[in-house]
């Protein structure tokens, strides 16, 4: 099986600079044509499109590549939706075809449409969201769409659900001006837009160990490391939307968990849940940044891991949890200051600390307190 690599070197190029454009200048509509050109070139397909899934869950915008003016114009109405496309809609999973029109589902094509055969479509997806979809048609020097050419449109697609979700974002941001709004879409920059960044990046990085290539490898942590500084970028727009008086427990946790990056070097992952700025009362907030910057430097000085999740829920309990893929506690850990202290604070409210062995190899370690303490 051929290397996702073997590729000349523009057309790697073609998706390192696709996915680094979603944290450039460029208006939405120009990233996104540049994503279709792109997977339309890497897979070597005669047609490519990407539709944006409107409210009423129909498509809104559709971009094509590989029709020409003349034909873009006699074809008349846009898709809607309906058949294949439709079914990626209800249906958000990468789809590959070898002939299109022998789906059951195919509605046929309009009049002055080209003929389409193979098929290859990918959703743009948020979470449990889907925003779109990725489309491609027509194989060149093969009857169907191959895994390795998967692989390449789920990066892209990635790639463009960060673009489109930022897009967004950012035009709320312009039309209001409250500060209540302004904390709300900063969560959202950071709980959706970062999250979807953190996955480009590790679609490119899966692709690392097939490269074959030493110079193409090199690229790639170029472009992660790019993508790393564009989170950034955005942590600081968070704190800036953050008014001196209106930052509270949530924006200091952000503050911690992006600061431990330079400990651990790289950036945590952070689910945050649940009403903390208005349920919990300062000195539990004092307690519970102490332990999330204490656990992460103890992460960050003995457990060797890649991989950091911290969760905070504010629920009848208020938790922090934080999860390595690290080498593990051993199984008589020692009782230094560290794990000590954690049990110590929570005891103080009432609560409790666990650590446990992760799914991952690595360690669990959660500090649980009942959220009105005081």
């Amino acid at each position: 099986m051929p290397l996702p690599f073997s590729k000349s070197d523009p057309h790697v190029q073609e998706l390192l600079d696709a996915v680094t454009s979603i944290g450039t200048d460029l208006s939405l509509p120009i990233v996104l044509r540049r994503i279709v050109e792109s997977a339309r070139t890497l897979v070597s397909a005669d047609y490519g499109a990407l539709g944006v899934i409107g409210e009423d869950q129909h498509l809104s915008d559709f971009i094509t590549v590989g029709i020409d003016g003349e034909q873009y114009d006699a074809i008349g109405h846009l898709p809607e939706g309906h058949g294949i496309l439709g079914l990626l809609i209800v249906d958000p999973r990468p789809l590959r075809l070898r002939d299109l029109g022998a789906h059951e589902q195919s509605y046929g094509f309009p009049p002055h449409h080209p003929d389409m055969h193979s098929f290859l479509g990918v959703p743009i997806r948020v979470r449990d969201a889907v925003f779109g979809n990725l489309y491609l048609c027509n194989k060149r020097g093969a009857e169907e769409f191959s895994e390795e050419d998967e692989r390449f449109a789920r990066a892209l697609a990635a790639a463009a659900a960060a673009a489109i979700e930022n897009a967004r974002l950012m035009g709320r941001i312009e039309e209001v001006a409250v500060l209540e709004d302004r904390e709300r879409i900063a969560r959202d920059l950071h709980d959706k837009v970062i999250q979807r960044l953190f996955a480009a990046g590790m679609a490119l990085q899966t692709l690392l160990p097939v490269s074959g290539r030493e110079d193409v490898s090199n690229r790639i942590d170029e472009v992660v490391d790019e993508l790393d500084v564009t989170v950034r970028e955005i942590r600081s727009t968070i704190f800036a939307l953050q008014a001196p008086a209106q930052r509270g427990l949530r924006v200091s946790i952000f503050a911690i968990v992006d600061g431990a990056r330079e400990l651990l070097g790289f950036s945590p992952e952070l689910s945050i849940d649940g009403p903390l700025d208005t349920v919990v009362s300062e000195q539990t907030a004092e307690h519970l940044l102490a332990v999330l910057q204490e656990t992460l430097s103890n992460v960050a000085q003995h457990s060797g891991a890649s991989q950091v999740s911290v969760v905070v829920e504010a629920g009848t309990d208020l938790v922090v949890r934080v999860t390595d893929n690290g080498k593990g506690l051993p199984p008589t850990p020692p009782e230094g200051r560290g794990l000590p202290n954690l049990r110590r604070r929570a005891a103080t409210m009432g609560g409790d600390l666990t650590t446990a062995r992760s799914d991952g190899g690595g360690t669990l370690v959660e500090w649980r307190v009942p959220v009105a303490a005081r």
